[in-house]
């Protein structure tokens, strides 16, 4: 009964939070993006872990949730190697990522523009309240920017591979999944 309780509440508000997200124009008012287009959490039951990306890339920018691209289905393949059941990484694992909106292509023409500390601020408050309502137990930090915004910054040769427990919750850094997918694919 307790349990099925703090299950109501956390969904209530998650819900709540995801209204907060996608209502946001923070970085557009700013003038960091001509248009603010959050993607909306998605609310799954009972998450199990969380994944923390980036930032949306162009293709769940248009789908409208998280990691939707390639570097979602590395991902999913990742899990399913590992062992857990199909479907799992989509209905156990509560995806996010430092900021809610993509920031466009890089300048230089190859890939996405990574967000500005500036841009992860405006966000931080929603991955704050995400952490606080689903008081996950592993913390998947998915690229560099993530694993420095919660480990501080290292190498990812000192990083990746490695467990680091912080106040009884564990981070687990993981490479960029679109850069691992790439590098699987040209065999290097």
């Amino acid at each position: 009964m307790c349990r099925e309780i703090a299950l109501t509440r956390r969904a209530a508000g998650l819900e709540a939070l995801a209204g907060e997200v996608v209502a946001c124009r923070a970085c557009e008012v700013a003038g960091y993006l001509t248009r603010a287009h959050p993607i909306r959490p998605t609310l799954i039951d009972d998450p199990r872990l969380m994944l923390i990306g980036q930032a949306p890339g162009a293709l769940t920018d248009r789908k409208g949730y998280h990691f939707a691209g390639p570097a979602g289905r590395f991902l999913e393949s990742w899990f399913d190697q590992a062992g857990f059941p199909p479907g799992y990484f989509r209905e156990h694992v509560y995806l996010t990522s430092l900021t809610r909106c993509f920031p466009g292509k890089s300048p230089a023409g190859n890939g996405d523009r990574p967000p500005s500390k500036a841009e992860i601020a405006l966000c931080h408050r929603f991955l704050e309240r995400e952490l606080q309502l689903i008081q996950p137990k592993v913390v998947l930090l998915v690229g560099k920017m993530a694993i420095d915004a919660f480990l501080g910054k290292h190498p990812l040769t000192d990083t990746v591979g490695r467990v680091f427990k912080i106040e009884q919750r564990l981070y687990v850094p993981l490479p960029h999944a679109e850069l691992a997918r790439l590098r699987v694919e040209l065999g290097l």
